[in-house]
């Protein structure tokens, strides 16, 4: 069965019988020097930056797949309260984190 995540604090229709703890889940991600050169042109002349969208989607796909073996290596079954947050951590990079509490459901 696949790990349920929630935003929520609980999971409709199911009841938490146990909490197992935080559990995170990341990614450091640095731009590429041709996306950079892409992207300034854009800037330029306006609209979306989609090298730099999809580097983002592939972070937060990749921390929510690590937040999942974390809460996974607890024993839960779902995450709720589940967040999304990211920060610079260099120039030119950046961590994309993935928490939430891990929960058994019953």
């Amino acid at each position: 069965m696949a790990m349920i995540m929630s935003t929520a604090d609980s999971v409709p229709g199911r009841e938490i019988a146990e909490t197992m703890g935080l559990a995170t889940g990341s990614t450091v991600r640095a731009r590429h020097v041709g996306r950079d050169v892409l992207a300034g042109l854009k800037q330029i002349v306006g609209g979306e930056i989609g090298a730099y969208e999809k580097l983002l989607q592939e972070s937060r796909t990749q921390a929510l797949a690590r937040l999942e073996e974390a809460a996974a290596a607890m024993g839960a079954d779902a995450v709720v309260a589940l967040r999304l947050t990211t920060s610079a951590i260099a120039q030119g990079s950046a961590e994309v984190l993935a928490y939430g509490t891990a929960v058994k459901l019953q």
